[in-house]
């Protein structure tokens, strides 16, 4: 089976949560390498200021991306635009202009004000979109009628109901929401305990998936994990995900741009 599974390395998490949290860029460029070695196709991070807080700032984004494309060569490797990082988002979408090293994509929640803004900011640079569409949001309406819609690398539903005996339903509601004109491949993923069975469903539609200590810090059976490279192995494990995913997906035509153990605590 050919499929993409995306590492999401840190998230907005900090180390009061999870004490070995990768946050500067030498450990999220081992991080990377770690995952990577145990079958991750494509990176996702936030890059994090001095003070362990995620940041847009180009010096630090810079820094981050020269250090763990250095460590995974071909791989690509992305950021997040959250508006938790600067709520103003023509000051986001400013910093993105200033970026000096380019992600190969980063990440637009289509759930508050400004995300055509920050878009419209990556196209211009030439970084791929990934549209954050969250469960229990107006996110996926606002993105159907956005003029990015069609332009987007792939869709993250972002199933944000962490129980597990209601994820799925969750999940199917979510993906029905985005409607049957959609364009965009779709990378579905839950967060702590919806994680894993959503990333099953994922696995069982075969659309891409992700795993990594933003959305999870349990493997299935319940265990701390030790760092990301064990949650990518352990959804290597999962029925269905066992193949590999043959190169990095890019964009089509129509949306190409101009470790000791971890004991972590959700």
């Amino acid at each position: 089976m050919i499929f993409m599974l995306q590492v999401c390395l840190n998230g907005s998490r900090n180390r009061a949560h999870c004490p070995v949290l990768p946050v500067t860029a030498a450990e999220l460029a081992e991080a990377a390498r770690a995952a990577v070695a145990a079958g991750a196709d494509d990176i996702h991070l936030h890059p994090k200021s001095s003070d362990g807080a995620d940041t847009l700032d180009p010096a630090v984004v810079a820094e981050v991306l020269t250090a763990v494309r250095a460590a995974v060569p071909g791989v690509p490797v992305g950021v997040t635009t959250g508006a938790w990082t600067i709520p103003d988002a023509r000051r986001r979408a400013e910093l993105v202009r200033a970026w000096t090293v380019l992600p190969d994509h980063a990440s637009v929640d289509w759930h508050g004000n400004g995300a055509d803004l920050v878009a419209r900011a990556l196209w211009e640079k030439g970084v791929g979109i990934e549209a954050g569409l969250r469960s229990g949001t107006d996110a996926a309406e606002r993105f159907r009628t956005s003029p990015f819609a069609g332009r987007v690398l792939r869709v993250l539903a972002v199933v944000t109901d962490t129980e597990p005996l209601t994820a799925l339903g969750t999940a199917t509601a979510l993906l029905r929401s985005l409607g049957p004109g959609l364009r965009a491949p779709v990378l579905l993923h839950g967060e702590e305990g919806g994680a894993w069975p959503v990333l099953r469903r994922a696995a069982a539609l075969g659309l891409a998936r992700r795993v990594g200590l933003e959305d999870v810090t349990h493997t299935p059976d319940g265990r701390p994990a030790a760092d990301n490279a064990a949650l990518v192995r352990a959804a290597r494990a999962v029925p269905g995900l066992s193949g590999r995913h043959l190169g990095p997906q890019r964009p089509t035509a129509w949306n190409r741009p101009p470790s000791s153990r971890v004991v972590c605590h959700a």
